[in-house]
């Protein structure tokens, strides 16, 4: 049993290495001078570093890679309350480590892909909202096969970047904004991030609850 609990353990953390490292990469070498890297191709990163990170270790440990999705799964009653901790924690650490590794790579990069508003803090916290809403929605009823429900939470990943991540970095994952904010030091709006997507994720069970209801 402890055997299999660590792997899902280092599946999240490597999952949530991995998605960092890429997402946030991608941020940071925009910030870096490569022109290539547009808004679209960051969005395009974080959208299919998800979807694989899925296809990769949705078998292993469901593949949350975000503490709000293992936080709201765990509410809904689809996660057992014992592996919330250890799941959070291995997000976290991964997503630490990513930003660490940036930090080596691009020690001139003050900022790492540090999830900042572009606007009021308010407006940023009602959008990020509104992103995990959508976003754990998706996962609520993304189906149960795993190429299918990979490629529906990417491209809501993405289309959420692309359409959001100039006003608030449209984290939609508290480990994904923890661990630049943490490496770089930019502390300040990070409860945003933090708490948002919580906020998002628990309206959307309870609306997907109510819908269900209804039928």
């Amino acid at each position: 049993m402890f055997h299999e609990n660590m792997k899902k353990y280092f599946a999240e953390f490597f999952g949530t290495f991995l998605l960092v490292l890429f997402g946030t990469g991608s941020v940071v070498l925009s910030q870096s001078g490569f022109h290539f890297v547009n808004h679209l191709v960051i969005s395009f990163s974080f959208g299919i570093s998800v979807f694989l990170m899925i296809v990769l270790f949705g078998k292993l440990s469901g593949s949350h890679i975000n503490p709000a999705v293992t936080i709201c799964l765990a509410i809904d009653n689809k996660f057992k309350w014992k592996d919330v901790l250890p799941y959070c924690i291995f997000q976290l650490i991964g997503a630490i480590a990513a930003s660490f590794v940036l930090k080596i790579l691009f020690p001139e990069n003050s900022f790492l892909g540090s999830t900042l508003p572009s606007g009021s803090s308010s407006q940023s916290f009602f959008i990020e909202i509104l992103l995990m809403f959508i976003l754990m929605l998706t996962i609520l009823n993304s189906g149960s096969k795993l190429i299918f429900s990979a490629f529906i939470i990417g491209t809501v990943v993405g289309l959420e970047a692309y359409f959001a991540g100039p006003i608030t970095g449209a984290s939609m994952n508290p480990a994904r904004s923890i661990g630049p904010a943490l490496v770089s030091g930019h502390l300040e709006h990070l409860w945003i991030y933090i708490l948002a997507p919580v906020v998002g994720g628990v309206l959307a069970i309870v609306s997907s609850r109510t819908l269900k209801k209804l039928k």
